[in-house]
């Protein structure tokens, strides 16, 4: 039995589900809305202020989907009610962060900056401070927006083991190597 699936999603005040026929699930709350297509076999019911998931059969199948469909739909709860936000760092000399609405442009050591645009249901903010490395911050109500545009990112400079430089999530550990030792 999915122990994730089973238990219930408790609802905030001030955020709201629906489910319609098609199994259509859409969460309302101070932040936004959010909605996600749950698959046809599984069935969600709303009581006492909490989201129950089931499921048909013992399969495979449903088994796996019970824990996904329960988890999406907490996300999306906390999306709503809290919003999700991740912070970047870029660890190098010369690396620095600059936004302008939903266009992040990078300097990242590269021949040429790179301009990214964020999608609207994400804000972004760069700042840089005297003597400590530039921070770029995302917020959203979407976690699976947030973390695919976050990765996009990093995916441009992922840190490298020797010095560390390139983009990292604050507070992220690194692993680091210990590069030539000199001959005696």
């Amino acid at each position: 039995m999915s122990r994730i699936g089973k238990s219930p999603v408790d609802l905030p005040s001030g955020v709201t589900v629906e489910v319609s026929d098609t199994n259509m699930v859409s969460v309302k709350g101070p932040l936004g809305t959010l909605s996600q297509q749950i698959d046809s076999d599984l069935i969600v019911e709303i009581k006492d202020s909490q989201v129950l998931v089931s499921r048909p059969t013992e399969s495979k199948r449903h088994k796996s989907l019970h824990g996904l469909y329960r988890s999406l739909i907490a996300n999306m709860v906390t999306g709503v009610s809290e919003g999700y936000k991740k912070e970047l760092e870029l660890v190098g000399v010369g690396y620095r962060a600059e936004s302008a609405g939903q266009m992040l442009n990078l300097t990242l050591g590269y021949s040429h900056d790179i301009a990214i645009e964020i999608p609207q249901e994400v804000k972004v903010e760069a700042k840089t401070e005297k003597r400590s490395n530039p921070v770029v911050t995302l917020t959203s109500t979407d976690k699976q927006l947030i973390g695919h545009v976050a990765a996009k990112i990093r995916s441009l400079r992922p840190p490298e083991p020797y010095k560390g430089k390139g983009i990292k999530f604050v507070g992220e550990q690194l692993r680091r190597k210990a590069g030539k030792s000199a001959s005696v």
